[in-house]
């Protein structure tokens, strides 16, 4: 299976030492608005990414927590590099829509997981793709869960 470009940096830069950072920080670059939460990608592979958030004066809210839309975009983050890492080269993915519940204060940075349970198959018929993804404290305690839907369509 053919390789997306992002993904392929991804496993160029992150054996290396600070390739991980630089990854993110590229990452960064080429999508403005993730800064805001300085994300940090942890792991990315076909149907799995974790990437980390500090608490920052940059996320707070009015009660200096962790700011519920910051961490939607973290979500965004990390359903966003899944996809990239999971589906092919022969195929693009856009976002469809969103749910998220917000189950507890985030009093500490973030780590969020996307996962998939299985690998879908990639034909010639667009389907929809459901990418759960859950956000936890620095305890491992849940405050957030997501489940963002893409639109994979086979590219023409």
């Amino acid at each position: 299976m053919a390789q997306n470009p992002t993904y392929a940096m991804w496993n160029r830069l992150a054996g290396k030492p600070v390739g991980k950072q630089l990854f993110s920080a590229a990452m960064c670059l080429r999508v403005p608005y993730f800064r805001t939460v300085l994300p940090s990608v942890r792991e990315l592979r076909a149907g799995r990414c974790e990437v980390t958030s500090p608490k920052w004066w940059g996320v707070y809210n009015h009660i200096k927590t962790f700011h519920a839309i910051a961490a939607c975009n973290l979500a965004e983050i990390a359903m966003g590099m899944l996809a990239e890492a999971t589906v092919p080269a022969t195929h693009r993915w856009l976002p469809k829509g969103m749910t998220v519940e917000y189950v507890a204060k985030a009093e500490t940075g973030l780590r969020a997981v996307a996962e998939l349970p299985e690998l879908p198959e990639f034909g010639d018929e667009g389907f929809e793709l459901p990418v759960p993804v859950t956000i936890t404290d620095t305890n491992g305690k849940p405050v957030v869960t997501a489940t963002i839907t893409i639109w994979v369509t086979k590219k023409k």
